[in-house]
């Protein structure tokens, strides 16, 4: 229920003046609707319910990624886009954008209500704007900014051209700083998913690590084809900092981490139906007792869902126990699953089925393996999962992450790499990457030498900016944000990047997955009596290869699309229609 809101979501959006000019609650008028805090929370309220994150964005983000091969993968990097689509620019896609500035223009005729609550609002409103405006820059670009309803008379206003991306992200930039300065940090808003100073500072670091990196590794503006009006990347990565250390040095928030539970205290976060409130600052809870759930266990453990898995190279980047890369061991990689997976980084073992692996069914624990049918690559993930057969289809109850505080110490570390040549300071070091890596029972000490790997797969050879990227891809694996780092570090060829999974030493020969003396996968070119307990694959359907031929990784085959274009989507073409001054970003064509 958006409250007093919803009365204008039900009109039929059909034409530009519509979307910026009908007034959501004109019916009630503003004079009559905005009299006291009530009103004001009450309406703050439509924002939180109508854009926060949904919990399938949230899960299955991922899959726009090099890292997570699935069965479908989204439709943007399988088949050619066109501007004939409509995605993202529809009428609906605005509409929060009027209501947004209904508020900030109408709120301050309220009476009675302190000026501290009042700045409280207009932070809350402001952050909203400031989440529409990043989410439409990082899919179309340069877009044309409104901060107040639009007369329905003013044609000026309403087919104006696009603003460029350097004014629209100094105006988000703007709203961020004033929600990050002015939005209450009382408990009735922290201990909630309502919006608060602390929500504000770590989405603000967020912003600005994107757009400040953005800035720095792609030399030209997508939209325009052009070099950028100013270098401001060293701005954003400024204000980044500035955000992340007030958060650090104030905010309430520190990682979960006892020596005794480093095993099970990463995947604790995604599994509790609370959210842990020490490290996640804002997410969405769910709850068994009210009968509120989500899809989760089901879209990762169903063989009928897209069968998300994991890629080689990703777990190739896991960390040794010793703090050693296990790029650097001998034979890497020829080792079977069971070697690859042992001693290495806990984070592993709680983000995909390893060896000792236990579920319960049927009330009973049993060793289990990972199931083929359900992981494309042999690397199944279990990050968002219960370890039973209870939480089957829609019955997930347990809380979803939005903003951690892992992802602050994230942002630190690398916009001050960024800003210091590359080069991270110990003392930073010590403070994001070492205790992240530790409460995973790896140890913690910073490398001397940049990972030939990790050179080898990015474009960039700075030794500690590429531990950090190990880092994020580790820590912040399927939580909807990897594919914002390719695009920000202008990596978008990734996404091509051939989806290999475990080794297989021979075609023919049974392989058993968890060391517990049942063979439990074979792959095969010719026909096979088949092996009770074993599941098959056959290269001869063509959906799979071996990387050597009859040996080496197994490759799942799906042609995915990049071009230097896709960096951003087109204007669609129904939106030119209306309004040709928007015109078109670089690259696209009608």
């Amino acid at each position: 229920m958006y409250k007093v809101a919803a009365v204008a979501l039900t009109a039929l959006l059909v034409s530009c003046d519509t979307f910026l000019t009908k007034e959501p609650i004109a019916e009630l008028g503003a004079d009559t609707y905005f009299t006291n805090e009530k009103s004001l929370q009450l309406y703050a309220d439509g924002f939180l319910e109508n854009m926060m994150p949904s919990p399938e964005t949230l899960f299955r983000g991922d899959c726009w990624s090099d890292l997570v091969a699935t069965r479908n993968s989204t439709d943007y990097l399988t088949v050619p886009w066109s501007s004939s689509r409509q995605t993202g620019w529809s009428y609906s896609d605005w509409y929060d954008l009027f209501n947004i500035n209904y508020f900030l223009k109408h709120m301050y005729e309220v009476s009675g209500v302190r000026e501290e609550t009042l700045r409280h609002y207009e932070g809350v409103a402001r952050f909203w704007r400031a989440w529409f405006y990043y989410n439409k820059v990082r899919t179309f670009g340069s877009v044309p900014w409104y901060d107040e309803p639009i007369d329905a008379e003013d044609d000026e206003a309403l087919y104006k051209a696009r603003d460029s991306r350097e004014f629209v992200m100094r105006k988000v930039l703007e709203d961020l700083s004033y929600a990050a300065a002015n939005c209450s940090t009382d408990a009735a808003y922290t201990q909630s998913a309502q919006i608060d100073k602390w929500k504000a500072l770590a989405f603000k670091s967020r912003v600005c690590l994107f757009e400040g990196t953005y800035r720095k590794y792609h030399t030209v503006d997508p939209s325009t084809g052009q070099p950028w009006e100013s270098d401001e990347s060293e701005m954003y990565l400024k204000e980044c900092v500035a955000a992340c250390e007030e958060l650090m040095s104030d905010g309430p928030y520190s990682l979960v981490n006892s020596p005794s539970a480093v095993q099970t205290q990463y995947r604790s976060l995604f599994i509790s139906e609370q959210l842990n409130r020490q490290e996640i600052i804002w997410g969405r809870e769910y709850s068994s007792s009210l009968g509120v759930y989500h899809e989760a266990t089901w879209v990762f453990t169903s063989p009928t869902q897209s069968r998300w898995s994991m890629t080689r190279s990703l777990a190739n980047m896991y960390l040794n126990l010793d703090g050693t890369r296990f790029t650097d061991n001998s034979g890497w990689d020829k080792l079977g699953f069971v070697e690859e997976t042992a001693n290495r980084d806990y984070r592993m073992m709680q983000s995909i089925v390893t060896p000792g692996y236990m579920k319960e069914v049927a009330g009973e624990k049993v060793l289990t393996a990972p199931d083929m049918s359900v992981t494309l690559t042999g690397y199944q993930l279990i990050k968002w999962c219960f370890d039973d057969d209870l939480h089957t289809g829609t019955r997930s109850n347990n809380s979803l992450s939005i903003l951690r505080y892992a992802e602050v110490l994230l942002n630190y570390a690398e916009a001050s790499a960024e800003l210091n040549g590359g080069i991270l300071e110990s003392s930073i070091w010590e403070r994001t990457i070492k205790p992240l890596r530790e409460r995973a029972g790896v140890v913690g000490t910073q490398p001397q030498t940049a990972d030939p790997y990790l050179a080898s797969y990015y474009k960039i050879k700075s030794r500690d900016l590429l531990e950090i990227r190990r880092e994020r891809a580790v820590e912040l694996l399927l939580e909807n944000l990897r594919y914002d780092d390719l695009m920000r570090w202008h990596e978008g060829e990734l996404t091509q990047k051939k989806w290999q999974g475990i080794y297989i030493p021979a075609v023919g020969e049974p392989i058993d997955l968890n060391d517990d003396g049942q063979d439990d996968l074979c792959v095969i070119n010719t026909d096979t009596p088949s092996q009770n307990g074993v599941y098959y694959i056959d290269l001869r359907d063509g959906s799979y290869t071996l990387s050597e031929g009859t040996s080496g990784l197994l490759e799942y085959n799906l042609d995915r699309i990049w071009e230097e274009k896709m960096y951003l989507r087109p204007i669609p073409r129904t939106a030119n229609g209306i309004n040709p001054a928007l015109g078109q970003n670089y690259g696209w064509t009608d």
